[in-house]
């Protein structure tokens, strides 16, 4: 999957001719609030479309790196989450996920698969810049090159250390509904993946993923945060 404009300055095409649908909500004001529910009411007379609101928490901390971090624990919340990095007045979005569980437990699984070299990993420096540098990868490569992890471990758990310590993560919670929770995370992934640099290049590709099927209703979600989540829209059909 390649980024949707492939230039850092060319404007991605073929999105809505509306600024306001890609404007973002930066505070909780009750004047942004207010805007954010006009322009919803707008779009909904105009697309006559099914509707769920969306709010997404945070930041919170990785789990086991509050100290380090100085954010939240997370919530004892099941949902939609997103693993992001600090990135100039907001945050980069690098993975969306679901579970049904507390969302504490999944968190603690990918802290094994990270420190055991299943994932990738990323130079957050780099990232922290706009760009994507891997320092480890993951996956089926992991897989082949086992003498390679070890040889490296040392280095590559490090790097793992100080990316977990550099995520800030977001939930919404959403419901139990796994086709919902499904869509929201193939949705946004897809999202990213059209947009441009660097919103399109920090993410990792190929997930796994289950958008809306043939014979599913369409529906709209409304993205309503407190933060600069860049790349995320205001409205996204999932």
């Amino acid at each position: 999957m390649r980024c949707g404009c492939g230039s850092r300055r060319r404007r991605a095409r073929g999105s809505l001719n509306r600024k306001s649908l890609t404007d973002s909500v930066f505070k909780p004001s009750r004047l942004n609030l207010n805007r954010l529910s006009q322009r919803i009411q707008l779009i909904s007379a105009d697309l006559n479309m099914n509707r769920l609101e969306v709010f997404w928490e945070g930041a919170f901390s990785w789990p086991q790196y509050e100290e380090v971090t100085g954010l939240p624990k997370l919530p004892t919340k099941s949902g939609v989450y997103l693993q992001t990095f600090q990135y100039k007045d907001g945050y980069l979005i690098y993975a969306a996920g679901i579970t049904r569980r507390p969302v504490k437990i999944p968190f603690r699984e990918h802290t094994r698969h990270y420190m055991n070299g299943e994932y990738n990993v990323l130079d957050v420096l780099a990232v922290e810049q706009g760009f994507r540098k891997e320092i480890w990868h993951g996956w089926g490569y992991a897989k082949k090159h086992r003498d390679q992890f070890e040889k490296r471990k040392i280095e590559i758990q490090d790097a793992v250390r100080t990316q977990l310590s550099k995520f800030h993560i977001f939930i919404a919670e959403i419901g139990a509904e796994p086709r919902y929770l499904e869509r929201i995370e193939a949705s946004i992934m897809n999202h990213l993946s059209k947009q441009s640099a660097p919103y399109c290049e920090i993410p990792d590709k190929d997930m796994m993923l289950a958008p809306r099927w043939e014979n599913e209703e369409r529906l709209y979600i409304i993205n309503q945060r407190n933060a600069r989540l860049h790349g995320l829209p205001d409205i996204l059909e999932i």
